[in-house]
C-alpha cells in the first residue's frame, strides 16, 4: 500500500513513516523544505514538496496514494486559530480528493477537550464543537466528511506523545519551569493527562490504515491519566528546581497561554481501539521517559 503522509517530517509523522516502511508499505511524504525532503529520502520514502496551504499538492498526494494519514499541523500557538483553519481546509481537501474511492483516510485530532459522558473519555464521546476558546476542528471536519459518505477515521492523540525528539507539551512545560525557576502544578495537581510513547502512536496509526476505510474514532492512549503533579515533580527533579502548587490565579500568570493545557483533566480509555486493532502499547511510560529520553540534555538546566 502506498500511504500519503502529511506532517511526514514531524515528531509523530516521521515515526509513522518509519513504522509504515518497516512493515512493507510505500510512503509518499509531504515535505515543505529541502531539508525535509532529504530527511524523508534517507528513510526510504518518496517525497512530495509542498505544505498544508497548497491544496493542489494535497489533492495530488491523495490521488496518487492508496491511503492517507494526516498528521500535519502548524504548531505555532501564537496563531493557533489560523493553524486550526488551515488544518480544517486541508482535511476537507484531502477528503474531497478521494470521494467515491473508498481509500482509507486517518485524520489526527487531540484529546484535550472532549464532551465525556463518564469518568473516562471514550472513543464514542464527541469533541466539543470548535469555538473561539478552542478552535481546533479536526474532529468536526472528519465527521463532516463521513456524513458526506467519505469514511474518515479520527486518531485522537493525548496531550503527551513522548519519546526521543519530543518537542511538544512536555518540552514546553520544561521551558516554562526553567524560565520561572520552579516547576508548578495547579491546586492538588490531580488533573490527569493521558499519554503514549511515539512508537506506540505510530503503530496504532499503521494498524488503523491497514484496517481499511472507516469512520471510527481511535484513541492512541497507553496511560489513561497521569496526575499533572507527578509530571511537574519529574520536571523539577530533571531541572533541580523546586516543585510548587499554585492557585488558579497564580497558575494563569505562571503558564500564560499554556494554562488551558496545563489544567487539562481528561482521563481517557483506549479499550475500543485496542480491541478493534489488536493494539497493545509497549513503550516506556511518560514519567520514565522524562527521566531517560534526553528531555534535559547536558548544559540546559
Amino acid at each position: 500500500m502506498k500511504v500519503f503522509v502529511t506532517g511526514a517530517t514531524g515528531f509523530v509523522g516521521a515515526a509513522v513513516v518509519r513504522e509504515l516502511l518497516a512493515h512493507g508499505h510505500q510512503v509518499l511524504g509531504l515535505a515543505r523544505s529541502e531539508r525535509g525532503e532529504n530527511e524523508l529520502g534517507k528513510l526510504g520514502a518518496e517525497v512530495l514538496r509542498g505544505d498544508l496551504e497548497a491544496p493542489e499538492t494535497l489533492r495530488q498526494g491523495a490521488v496518487i496514494a492508496d491511503a492517507i494519514i494526516h498528521t500535519g499541523f502548524i504548531h505555532d500557538f501564537s496563531r493557533f486559530a489560523e493553524a486550526c483553519a488551515i488544518d480544517r481546509t486541508a482535511i476537507e481537501t484531502l477528503g474531497g480528493a478521494i470521494e467515491n474511492t473508498q481509500k482509507p483516510l486517518i485524520v489526527t485530532a487531540g484529546l484535550a477537550f472532549l464532551d465525556a459522558a463518564g469518568p473516562l473519555a471514550m472513543e464514542a464521546d464527541p469533541a466539543f464543537p470548535p469555538s473561539d476558546a478552542y478552535p481546533r476542528a479536526s474532529d468536526a471536519a472528519a465527521r463532516a466528511l463521513s456524513d458526506r459518505g467519505i469514511p474518515t477515521g479520527v486518531m485522537r492523540l493525548p496531550p503527551s506523545v513522548h519519546g526521543m525528539g519530543d518537542h511538544g507539551f512536555v518540552p514546553m512545560l520544561i521551558d516554562i519551569a526553567r524560565r520561572h525557576g520552579v516547576s508548578a502544578y495547579i491546586g492538588d495537581g490531580e488533573n490527569a493527562w493521558p499519554a503514549v510513547h511515539v512508537q506506540d502512536a505510530a503503530r496504532v496509526f499503521r494498524l488503523a490504515v491497514e484496517r481499511g476505510p472507516s469512520a471510527e474514532t481511535y484513541h492512541a492512549v497507553a496511560e489513561q491519566g497521569i496526575p499533572f503533579r507527578k509530571i511537574a515533580e519529574a520536571i523539577a527533579t530533571g531541572l533541580d528546581i523546586p516543585c510548587v502548587s499554585l492557585s488558579e490565579e497564580e497558575a494563569r500568570g505562571h503558564f500564560n497561554w499554556f494554562f488551558g493545557f496545563a489544567s487539562i483533566d481528561q482521563p481517557t480509555s483506549s479499550d475500543r481501539t485496542r480491541s478493534l486493532l489488536g493494539w497493545s502499547p509497549e513503550g516506556p511510560d511518560l514519567l520514565t521517559d522524562i527521566r531517560h529520553a534526553n528531555y534535559f540534555p547536558a548544559g540546559t538546566r
